[in-house]
């Protein structure tokens, strides 16, 4: 097996199993792999990717979804998927890398270093913004939702953002696909990776109760910083 293929699968059973236990992780993971393996399938085949994810953690859990926060979030992700959308025309496709390897770090060390805090409805719309501007042109969104909820039950946190993740990555793909920007090859590339994604879907049903939440959460960030570094450089 080709060398860049194994780690792209690699990547996305880890990114499955962190996402589904911690809520969060699946894009930090991924994206900077298929940045350097098959640049030409982001964002699209990651959205793609994501739905059956996203839409199994949010059932999982759905007694602990937070309606009212998944409401604002998702209003101001409609109106940032637009920049999202913006940036993919604008940036040259010699510069892309750079910019997922750039805010795969940002939303790292944010994540890492941001204060406790009580999240409100402005704060919920401008993490749906934000999410809709990064997601849509990288592929790479949980941060700000992970730091929405951070200080929330664990459950209500996983839930909460797949159910963001799972309503914005459909607006994103509507938006890209009236743009042009989603095409055959790319629901080929997705549809490869459903295999490995089942695998990392059902380890995380195994663990997601007995994991230690934290050092994961640690764990998953720094190797984004890592990752994204080495894109970043490349880019």
């Amino acid at each position: 097996m080709d060398i860049m293929l194994f780690s792209v699968l690699a990547a996305v059973f880890t990114g499955a199993l962190v996402q589904g236990t911690t809520g969060m992780g699946f894009a930090l993971i991924v994206v900077p792999v298929l940045a350097l393996a098959a640049p030409a399938m982001l964002p699209a085949a990651l959205l793609l990717a994501m739905l059956p994810l996203n839409a199994y953690v949010a059932w999982r859990e759905r007694h602990a979804i937070d309606l009212r926060g998944a409401g604002w979030i998702s209003a101001g992700r409609l109106a940032g998927t637009f920049g999202g959308l913006w940036v993919l025309v604008a940036v040259p496709m010699a510069w892309l890398n750079a910019l997922v390897g750039g805010s795969t770090i940002l939303a790292a060390l944010v994540s890492l270093a941001a204060p406790a805090f009580t999240p409100g409805r402005l704060t919920f719309a401008s993490t749906g913004l934000i999410t809709g501007v990064t997601e849509t042109a990288t592929g790479v969104g949980g941060p700000p939702l992970a730091l929405a909820y951070q200080h929330a039950p664990v459950a209500t946190l996983r839930a909460t953002v797949a159910l963001c993740f799972l309503v914005g990555e459909i607006i994103s793909l509507v938006v890209l696909a009236v743009g042009g920007r989603v095409e055959a090859a790319h629901l080929a590339y997705a549809a490869g990776l459903l295999p490995v994604l089942a695998l990392g879907m059902f380890a995380s049903h195994l663990v997601h109760r007995r994991i230690n939440q934290r050092a994961l959460r640690i764990g998953v960030l720094v190797f984004a910083l890592v990752s994204g570094l080495v894109v970043l450089l490349r880019g």
